[in-house]
């Protein structure tokens, strides 16, 4: 391998990404270069793990990399140097990023104390870094910022990442990121009322949650759940406990489901039916040739019967808008599908699958399964979904009050499908049995909407030819 000397080279740091909207931290899952490796322009370099989901990282240049500046395994804020490249090219011709900056030795992995420093953030598009460089930004006094600028969101949050004061309307706001933001916005806390418990006075998440829960937070720490994947390189047999890090997937998941609980008032609806008939459609369709290569099973015509549900009952397809106390009615389906990966549950959803014909919603749902397995499905992916299905009945489980999920009106449980007793056409006899559950908004959704959804999805799987007649 040819070496660049250190006057024809000079060394670029590549920074984690924002690889969502709004996420401040990733883990390192799997580096694939080493130290003296050449990469090209656009080579995938590492794998990383978001709250939403994995992610590969391409390099934006070409060179030699220089040092991997952590190892697999570690958590980085968003922002941070996480691989140095030597790219061909003098230091003078070398991008003002690369000329101001210092090498970073390889640390341990970053708290979350140090993670929420605000020096320590920088904005950062996917795939390119943005200079922290003191020398190319002018030291902001609240004086020399504009009124209006001030006035504005942007200016406040970027006065706050900097650790500035822009002026008495930033100075009588308290501190936080877009994100936290988010979540309190979405859970109804008012963050003026919330005690700060990071760094410089900044609000976190969990400042958030304990003001929705307060005796949460002030319960003992739990034992990670028995479902919480354990890794084998450190758990000890003789051990009458085992502690896993909530992080990733899970720690976003049980972030969500807590503000989903305290937020929505649930009501669930159960019913129990004879879907015989679809499970016969079901074997018939697998033989059709406009089907052939297709994943085609229960959930196919179940997640159909749902769509035909909610074009018969559109009121039930729409979210709560907190700050504006309104209902948005929503004249498309986003039908989320939850699934359990390796990484824990998350629900990516098809985008408008209310327009998708029976073939199409069985090419999408396969896709969708199989990205799934692969750990491969994108953050864009889990978001923007209106309803969501989710299928406990491979378990084995007969049914369940499933929670929402967060900013949908409802979701559908689907039991395992069994032989049992049924009274049909007067006589008892062993017939295909299921019990499906419907969990809604109790805010969007009374009782006789949700019941009518229910019973419409429950007549379809009884007498699937309503799917011709309704759809």
């Amino acid at each position: 391998m040819t070496t660049m000397t250190e006057a024809e080279a000079s060394v670029r740091e590549f920074k984690m990404p924002d690889v969502g909207e709004g996420l401040t931290e990733a883990e390192i899952l799997k580096w694939y270069v080493q130290p003296g490796d050449t990469v090209t322009d656009g080579q995938i370099v590492c794998e990383v793990e978001t709250a939403k989901a994995a992610v590969e990282l391409p390099i934006p240049y070409d060179g030699v990399v220089h040092e991997l500046r952590f190892p697999e395994g570690t958590t980085v804020a968003v922002g941070m140097s996480i691989i140095a490249v030597a790219v061909a090219g003098s230091a003078t011709e070398a991008p003002a990023e690369a000329a101001t900056e210092t090498p970073v030795t390889p640390v341990a992995p970053v708290t979350p104390v140090e993670e929420a420093k605000p020096v320590a953030r920088t904005p950062v598009l996917v795939g390119y870094g943005v200079s922290t460089s003191v020398t190319k930004r002018r030291p902001r006094k609240g004086a020399e910022i504009p009124a209006q600028e001030a006035s504005t969101e942007k200016a406040a949050v970027q006065a706050e990442l900097n650790g500035h004061v822009a002026g008495a309307v930033v100075a009588s706001r308290p501190l936080a990121k877009p994100p936290v933001r988010k979540l309190a916005k979405d859970l109804g806390v008012d963050l003026a009322t919330v005690t700060p418990s990071g760094p410089d006075g900044v609000i976190t998440r969990e400042d958030v949650h304990a003001a929705v829960a307060p005796v949460a937070v002030q319960a003992p720490e739990p034992v990670a759940p028995l479902v919480a994947p354990v890794p084998s390189a450190t758990y000890d047999t003789a051990a009458r406990e085992t502690r896993v890090p909530v992080k990733g997937v899970r720690k976003a998941t049980a972030a969500a489901m807590v503000g989903s609980a305290f937020t929505a008032p649930h009501v669930t609806e159960f019913v129990t039916v004879d879907v015989t008939r679809t499970m016969k459609l079901v074997e018939e369709l697998k033989e059709d040739k406009d089907l052939q290569g297709l994943r085609v099973n229960p959930l196919l015509l179940i997640a159909k019967a749902l769509l035909v549900a909610i074009k018969r009952n559109p009121d039930i397809n729409a979210s709560w808008d907190e700050a504006a106390q309104e209902i948005v009615l929503k004249h498309y389906v986003n039908l989320g599908i939850a699934a359990a990966t390796p990484r824990g549950l998350i629900v990516p959803n098809i985008k408008d699958a209310h327009a998708k014909t029976l073939p199409q919603l069985a090419d999408s749902l396969g896709e969708l399964v199989s990205t799934a397995r692969d750990g491969k499905t994108s953050p864009a992916a889990m978001q923007g979904g209106t309803v969501t299905i989710t299928n406990v009945g491979v378990f084995g489980i007969d049914t369940g009050t499933p929670i929402l999920n967060p900013g949908e009106s409802a979701i559908l449980a689907i039991g395992t499908i069994k032989l049992q007793p049924w009274v049909h056409k007067g006589k008892v006899k062993p017939r295909q049995v299921t019990t499906l559950a419907l969990s809604f908004d109790h805010r969007l959704v009374d009782g006789e909407l949700g019941s009518k959804v229910l019973a419409d999805v429950a007549a379809i799987l009884e007498q699937p030819k309503r799917l011709i007649t309704w759809g």
